[in-house]
């Protein structure tokens, strides 16, 4: 069977061969022509989607919503227009009830060109993929492009039913230049890619419960994820947040006392890992075995 990297493909790609073969019905197109005012004024040349496809479609027969951020474009940075469209998108859904919403993310985070536009518009997604999963519609996530996913939208992402990434997806809060650039090399090597996947890739999310799907970097497999994934609506409630919360504790408490070497494997082998250092060179199903029940 040909495998074909979900890593490689553009985003509008991705998501035309995640969902049912011609299902896909494009809401706001680039034919619309709907740009960012704010690249304009600065002289950045645009793209007429704003870097963001969106629209209806099917997966496995089942109604859909879908998005999919396009990292060639400004590293899929998030600015007003392209939060407009990813908040239209979740509104909508709560008004037309779609079996599930999902989000096929790769961002940087928030376009410096347009700062506070862009922070603003990543607060209304969160604030919408919140009031979706209020309304019992699960709410999907795909992360395995270049960019990975950092800054509002890895926010955005935690803020999901359910996260599918790639042991080369990454996921976090601030990407490693942002790390860097903040506390100096000696604090976090971003030219480091070992350490990098180590802190921040999908391996890694897996072992400590950030991500709910370990898949290889194959269209196919996030495609059978994302099916897998229906109806696996969690609405927040009390209790599930207390839950998350006693993780992150658990967490912490963890990695409270001195740590030899390097922290991710430390905190692997203090979970339960067995042999925590052989992890990044094993395949993905070799690290879906080795993940102990979270809150043990």
């Amino acid at each position: 069977m040909t495998v074909m990297s979900y890593a490689e493909c553009p985003g509008r790609d991705r998501l035309l061969r995640i969902v049912d073969a011609g299902s896909f019905h494009e809401w706001l197109p680039p034919a619309e022509r709907l740009t960012s005012p704010h690249l304009a004024q600065l002289g950045v040349p645009g793209a007429f989607d704003d870097g963001v496809a969106i629209g209806r479609a099917t997966l496995a027969g089942r109604v859909v919503f879908v998005a999919a951020q396009e990292g060639g474009f400004l590293g899929g940075g998030v600015g007003e227009v392209h939060g407009a469209k990813l908040v239209g998108l979740l509104r909508r859904a709560l008004r037309d009830k779609p079996d599930a919403v999902l989000l096929l993310l790769e961002s940087g985070g928030v376009r410096l060109h347009e700062a506070n536009a862009g922070l603003i518009a990543v607060s209304e997604v969160m604030r919408a993929v919140l009031d979706v999963r209020a309304a019992n519609i699960p709410v999907i996530v795909l992360i395995g492009g270049a960019n990975g996913c950092f800054g509002g939208m890895g926010i955005v992402a935690r803020c999901a039913d359910h996260v599918v990434m790639s042991d080369v997806g990454r996921l976090a809060m601030s990407g490693p230049e942002v790390i860097e650039a903040s506390h100096g090399v000696d604090e976090f090597d971003a030219r480091d890619r070992a350490l990098v996947w180590r802190t921040s890739g999908g391996k890694h999310r897996w072992l400590i419960g950030d991500c709910d799907a370990l898949v290889e970097d194959d269209v196919a497999a996030f495609r059978q994820a994302a099916i897998d994934g229906l109806g696996h609506a969690r609405p927040v409630t009390l209790d599930l947040l207390e839950a998350e919360h006693a993780l992150l504790s658990a967490r912490l408490a963890l990695l409270a006392g001195p740590v030899e070497g390097d922290e991710a494997i430390a905190l692997w082998t203090r979970l339960g890992v067995e042999q925590a250092a052989r992890v990044p060179d094993l395949d993905v199903a070799a690290v879906r075995a080795l993940r102990p029940p979270l809150g043990a």
